[in-house]
C-alpha cells in the first residue's frame, strides 16, 4: 500500500523536522510505502533547507503556499493535492507540533484490513495539556454537541481510503472544517483510541477563543440542524420568560443571536470555488527527501 501523510505547518519547522525523524523511526517495521507531504502556509521563518537522510519515510515534499490560508485549509488543499496528483491508498493527515504521535500511524494501518473502505479516527481518549486547557476543550465539545446533536471527539488524524478523499475534496464544508465535514459525509467512522502528546516546542497557539472559533467552525457545517435547534430554543424560552421578561432574561436570547450570526458568516466561507482553486495558491514545491 501507498500511504500519505499529510503535514501542514506554519513556521514551526523546529517541531516539523522532530516529527519526521519520530515518523521515520516508528515506521521501521511497516511494509507500506509511506511518504509525507507538508504544507507550508506560507510561513515567514524560513526552514533548514538541507536535505534529510530518512531511512524508512519514502519521500518529504513541501508544497509552499503563496498567501496563508489557515489551518483547515491547508489540509483541504493537501487532500486535493494528493487526491489529483499522486498516487495512494490512504491519507494520514496530522498535526506538525507532536500532539497526534507517530506511534499511532502503525495502530491505524492495523485496522485498514477491517475498515472495508471506512474512515478510521484517531479518538482522543487522554490529553496532556493542563487542567484549563482541558476545562476549554470541554466547553468547545459541550457547544458542539448542544448546536449539532455530534459528539465529535477527533481531529485532524485520522485514516482517510481513496474512495473518502475523493467526498471530502467535493464537499465545500472541507475548506472549513476537517473532521466537521468528515462527520458529515461519513456515518459509519471506525475510531482508535488516541492519546494527545505533548507538544515538542513552546506552548499551545490554543487559545479559549481559538477553540471557540474553531467550535463554531464545526458547527456552521450543520447550520440547518443549528437553525432548527436554536428556533425551538427561543420559541420555548420565550413561552417560558413572557410572565418575566426582563434585560437580565434577554441576555441568553442576545447571546444566541450572536452566536447564530457568527455561525453564519462562517458558513459563508464554505466557498467551492475557492477550494476547487487552491491548488494555483502553490507557490512552488520542494523536494525534501
Amino acid at each position: 500500500m501507498k500511504i500519505k501523510i499529510l503535514i501542514p505547518v506554519y513556521n514551526d519547522w523546529q517541531s516539523v523536522f522532530k516529527l519526521l525523524d519520530e515518523i521515520d523511526h516508528n515506521i521501521s517495521e511497516i511494509d507500506h510505502e509511506i511518504s509525507v507531504t507538508i504544507v507550508n502556509d506560507a510561513s515567514n521563518h524560513d526552514r533548514d533547507n538541507e536535505n534529510r537522510n530518512y531511512q524508512n519515510i519514502h519521500s518529504v515534499k513541501v508544497l509552499n503556499m503563496r498567501i496563508n490560508q489557515g489551518h483547515a485549509r491547508c489540509i483541504a488543499t493537501g487532500l486535493k493535492y494528493i487526491y489529483e496528483k499522486e498516487d495512494f491508498d490512504f491519507i494520514i493527515p496530522m498535526d506538525g507540533d507532536g500532539e497526534d504521535r507517530p506511534e499511532e500511524i502503525k495502530e491505524f494501518l492495523n485496522k485498514v484490513n477491517e475498515s472495508n473502505g471506512r474512515a478510521i479516527i484517531g479518538q482522543r481518549v487522554k490529553r496532556s495539556e493542563g487542567l484549563i486547557f482541558k476545562i476549554c476543550y470541554q466547553i468547545h465539545k459541550l457547544i458542539t454537541l448542544t448546536f449539532t446533536g455530534k459528539s465529535i471527539k477527533f481531529g485532524n488524524f485520522t485514516c482517510l481510503p481513496k474512495m473518502v478523499v475523493e467526498k471530502m475534496i467535493n464537499e465545500k464544508s472541507t475548506w472549513n472544517s476537517f473532521s466537521g465535514s468528515l462527520t458529515k459525509l461519513e456515518k459509519n467512522l471506525l475510531p482508535i483510541p488516541s492519546i494527545r502528546g505533548p507538544r515538542y516546542f513552546g506552548p499551545s497557539k490554543m487559545s479559549f477563543f481559538n477553540l471557540l472559533k474553531h467550535s463554531l467552525s464545526i458547527i456552521s457545517v450543520f447550520k440547518k440542524t443549528v437553525l432548527i435547534r436554536s428556533a425551538l430554543f427561543i420559541i420555548i424560552y420565550i413561552l417560558l420568560i413572557k410572565n418575566n421578561a426582563s434585560i437580565l432574561t434577554s441576555v441568553p436570547l442576545v447571546l444566541l443571536l450572536v452566536m447564530i450570526y457568527s455561525i453564519s458568516s462562517l458558513a459563508l466561507r464554505e466557498n467551492m470555488d475557492e477550494f476547487d482553486k487552491s491548488l494555483s495558491n502553490i507557490k512552488n514545491i520542494d523536494t525534501i527527501k
